[in-house]
């Protein structure tokens, strides 16, 4: 706007100047005019009353009127566009501050943005952490599964086998059982015969030894095999309970 108000003052310079040249020109054309015609005037120079000289002062009077009117319309819009740059000026003031405001929110924006870009990384870094600690424990209780489904076989296993030892050992201790009740049975039927008041026999000191022998193996109240009173040095079978 400034720029248009300073051609608009030098074009109007540019006029005034060209119109005052003008003027100059015709005032001196005029003098020349007058002074030839006018050779037995006494003064030689054209009196206030002539018309070309006023219809000239005229026609300036009113060209100056006109260039003062289009003046003060410049200086109006000069003042216009002085008015509408100090209100551009405010706009423009209030433009930048809220500019820099912006310019700070976006800053801290991205301030925030980058704690909480750090925030979420350390999450998933922690994320991570508790996931591989996870598949630990994971692995671990599958192997303590594995132990324990291999430990609980064995014991199926051992549970038969001492079952079956178990078995056999009753076996035995009923063989046993019947051997001396057999035993018993016989040494009694012996004594009724009254073979053992034979001392001198030999087949009764033959049987007695028999007898001795077959008799000397019986069951304590405990469940073990003695011979003659006394443990047998047999080795001791497994005892397990009702529920083996």
């Amino acid at each position: 706007m400034p720029v248009l108000s300073s051609n608009a003052n030098r074009r109007l310079a540019q006029q005034a100047r060209l119109l005052n040249e003008r003027n100059a020109s015709l005032l001196r054309a005029v003098g020349s005019v007058q002074s030839q015609t006018g050779g037995t005037s006494a003064a030689g120079t054209p009196g206030p009353d002539n018309p070309v000289r006023v219809a000239y002062v005229v026609s300036l009077e009113s060209q100056i009127t006109a260039l003062r009117d289009e003046l003060a319309a410049v200086y109006k819009t000069q003042g216009q566009n002085a008015q509408r740059l100090l209100s551009m000026n405010e706009t423009l003031r209030e433009k930048e501050e809220q500019t820099r405001l912006n310019l700070e929110e976006l800053r801290h924006t991205k301030e925030e943005l980058e704690r909480l870009r750090k925030i979420t990384k350390d999450h998933k870094e922690q994320i991570e952490e508790k996931n591989r600690a996870l598949q630990v424990l994971t692995d671990e209780a599958q192997a303590h599964h594995l132990e324990m489904s291999q430990i609980e076989q064995r014991n199926e296993e051992l549970k038969k086998d001492n079952a079956g030892l178990l078995q056999r050992w009753l076996d035995h201790m009923n063989d046993a059982a019947n051997k001396m009740n057999h035993a018993n049975a016989f040494y009694t039927e012996l004594r009724t015969a009254g073979w053992a008041s034979q001392p001198g026999s030999t087949a009764t000191s033959e049987l007695g030894d028999d007898i001795v022998d077959v008799t000397a193996e019986h069951l304590s109240a405990s469940g073990k095999v003695e011979r003659n009173g006394a443990p047998s040095s047999s080795p001791n079978m497994l005892q397990l309970n009702p529920n083996g």
